[in-house]
């Protein structure tokens, strides 16, 4: 039963959807991309694929950047498939069994990101314009290598993500090849410096 809620706590939406989508066919890419969201919630409670190749998605502010990258390394592995996501920070004012009837700020946030992303395949926005500012500068910049990630460099950036505590030689185990092959495909990525900037994100999120 939907409800209007009262609600202090800062929520973050994803909005997305799949680029050049109706060139790859679906069954080859929306397994992953629901077993993904799946991963971080409930359908439709948390999340939902709506339109053929759009999705939202409610995650914690503290893991929403790590969840937008995590599910652009997922989508990515498929070959001249990307993604597209606006986050949005903000309030949830009315809470709806459907994460696509659901209001407040947060969603008109990551509505209207979304809706101005141009050449950028990732952005986010809040009240804080500052913030704002920074990171999506960072944001810009870090795009310029992640969306031009290969489907084996993609695989390993998000093995490596779900699975944080494992080193080289482990991730080479998990996805069966070597070492030196999973450290110059972690260099490619640039996995170093993406995993310094979901760090700085969650550093400023602490002081806004």
């Amino acid at each position: 039963m939907p409800i209007f809620v009262a609600m202090n706590a800062t929520i973050s939406i994803i909005t997305g959807d799949i680029i050049d989508s109706r060139k790859v066919k679906p069954e080859t890419w929306l397994p992953d991309l629901k077993k993904i969201l799946d991963a971080y919630g409930k359908e439709p409670t948390n999340w939902e694929v709506y339109r053929g190749d759009s999705f939202q998605l409610e995650v914690s502010p503290e893991i929403v950047l790590e969840a937008a990258i995590h599910i652009k390394a997922t989508l990515k592995q498929k070959k001249g498939l990307d993604v597209r996501m606006g986050i949005g920070l903000g309030k949830k004012d009315y809470d709806s069994e459907k994460i696509t009837e659901s209001n407040g700020s947060a969603f008109v946030y990551s509505g209207e990101c979304f809706e101005n992303l141009k050449k950028q395949t990732l952005a986010l926005k809040s009240s804080m314009t500052s913030f704002d500012n920074t990171i999506n500068l960072m944001l810009e910049l870090a795009a310029l290598t992640m969306d031009n990630w290969l489907p084996a460099t993609s695989r390993v950036v998000k093995t490596a993500l779900e699975n944080p505590e494992a080193n080289q030689k482990e991730l080479a185990a998990l996805l069966e090849t070597t070492q030196s092959n999973i450290s110059e495909a972690l260099l490619r990525a640039g996995f170093e410096e993406v995993q310094k900037l979901i760090q700085f994100y969650k550093a400023q999120l602490t002081r806004t």
